[in-house]
């Protein structure tokens, strides 16, 4: 259970303010978010059924090569290109 010096020292680390009005709903949040974090931790992990719940397979479409711009054409909207590659400013 979280209590209000545990949330001050998390606050200190956490280098913010809490009010003292603050404590008792951040209390009552952390000890809720714990709670459900031990909840999902408790959920039984023998099973299998989480990995296709919609019973899908694969969805996605087969790769498929299509015609594409030449290098030329894609080159020829740079503003400077050398070899067949697009020249960028070298940034120190």
């Amino acid at each position: 259970m979280v209590t209000h010096e545990d949330i001050l020292k998390i606050a200190r680390l956490a280098k913010i303010s809490v009010k003292p009005g603050e404590l008792d709903g951040l209390t009552k949040d952390m000890n809720e978010i714990i709670g459900f974090a031990d909840t999902v931790n408790s959920a039984p992990v023998d099973s299998t059924d989480f990995d296709n719940i919609n019973g899908l397979t694969n969805v996605f479409r087969e790769d498929e090569a299509v015609p594409s711009y030449s290098r030329e054409d894609i080159l020829s909207n740079a503003p400077c290109a050398e070899d067949g590659y697009f020249l960028v400013k070298r940034h120190s």
